[in-house]
């Protein structure tokens, strides 16, 4: 897929429709770069944090005419690493700009960056769920993944969190780390599942290029073994099911109980982490920061992976949109097909018809048959969704759908 570079000039938004609801902003600094991350990311330094802040406000009033957020996404990176005072002018940038009052507004975490007086500040600006990167909780796996918090920072992080009010809670792990064990991943998950959090994110392990442990994969230092990292995914799915989280999507489960106040579509839990099912479902929304990609009525862009070129190009008054692309209406819908497979409820027909104008029993009939026949696929005169094991190896799955 190419991109085609885009004008460089400076506009504001000018809807053309009903205003965007989905927020995703990216924090591109850590406190050290972990070894198995191939997201733009950082090391810190406090003065380019306050330029990037600086920057992401003047992004923010570029957009904010055309966002109306019910959901908003921090992710990173690390967005606790900013202090106080940078929180502080975030916030009261979104509420100038009356982007407040998001039903869900999601900050991720490092255990090692969490203090109550932040956890307050955030709730207080309307953050209403936090994802907290747990990863691993054996010291060696954590060492060995580059983490910078303990062991027992994750416990003390997540009691504070829960002092400060918070009552949608996410913990992110990771399995097949090299080194892992399956009873050593047993334990994690007892001991993950019994902190009691309203949900739970758990990926594999992938060997990225261009991160350190791509090149101790290249070396000979660790080894593959994708016997063991599907039966720690079995593990995982059986650990949280008995934890009474269900699975919604290949790597995300969430609780169902829930106030009256959290209605979710059937099929769908309570809990489930809104802003991501709007990706799964193809909905639009806007990506800010630098790296972020956006997609808005059909229209994918590309900020700059560079946080300085960022900066130098909001503060001269545009966007730092590195390239654009519009797909054709075929190849997106087939893109909104694969990516909606990852969800255990799959394609209603009809939704995905409403979604994309185009009908899943027509262009993809032929790959929904096959997928049935190799018991990687349920089809009903309703929707088709991927079985257990068809959501075990949905990346390939999904690909079937992808059209040119």
């Amino acid at each position: 897929m190419h991109s085609s570079p885009v004008a460089r000039h400076s506009s504001h938004v000018t809807p053309a429709a009903a205003p965007i609801e989905s927020l995703y902003v990216h924090v591109p600094f850590c406190a050290i770069k972990c070894a198995y991350c191939a997201f733009y990311s950082e090391a810190a330094s406090g003065a380019l944090i306050n330029r990037y802040v600086a920057a992401l406000i003047r992004e923010l009033e570029l957009v904010a005419s055309d966002l109306k957020p019910r959901t908003v996404f921090f992710g990173g990176g690390t967005p606790s690493l900013l202090n106080l005072r940078q929180w502080e002018h975030v916030l009261a940038a979104m509420e100038r700009l009356n982007l407040l009052g998001a039903a869900e507004w999601t900050v991720e975490c490092n255990p090692a960056t969490v203090s109550l007086d932040k956890a307050r500040l955030l709730k207080s600006g309307g953050v209403n769920r936090l994802s907290l990167g747990v990863q691993s909780l054996h010291p060696p796996l954590l060492e060995r993944l580059g983490r910078v918090h303990t062991r027992q920072m994750v416990f003390t992080s997540f009691d504070t969190l829960r002092k400060a009010g918070f009552d949608n809670l996410n913990l992110d792990l990771m399995f097949a780390i090299p080194g892992q064990t399956l009873e050593m991943w047993r334990e994690t998950l007892a001991e993950a599942t019994a902190m009691g959090s309203e949900h739970l994110s758990s990926y594999e392990v992938t060997y990225e290029e261009d991160t350190p442990l791509f090149a101790q994969l290249q070396a000979g230092a660790v080894k593959e073994d994708e016997d063991l990292a599907c039966a720690m995914y079995d593990e995982l799915v059986e650990c949280a099911a008995a934890a009474g989280f269900a699975r919604y999507e290949v790597s995300n489960f969430a609780r169902s109980h829930a106030a009256s106040s959290r209605s979710s579509p059937a099929g769908i839990p309570a809990y489930a982490c809104r802003h991501n099912v709007n990706y799964w479902r193809g909905g639009s929304f806007y990506g800010l920061g630098p790296s972020a990609t956006g997609y808005v009525r059909g229209v994918r862009t590309k900020n700059w992976s560079n946080t300085p070129l960022y900066c130098e190009q909001l503060e001269k008054g545009r966007r730092a949109i590195e390239s654009r692309e519009a797909l054709p209406p075929l190849a997106r819908a087939g893109e909104t097909a694969a990516f909606g497979l990852r969800m255990v409820a799959g394609w209603p027909f009809e939704q995905f018809r409403r979604t994309t104008g185009h009908d899943l029993r027509d262009e993809w009939a032929a790959d929904m048959a096959r997928l049935s026949e190799q018991d990687w696929g349920r089809l009903t005169s309703s929707r088709f969704r991927l079985t257990p094991q068809g959501l075990r190896f949905a990346d390939a799955a999904a690909q079937l759908f992808l059209r040119p």
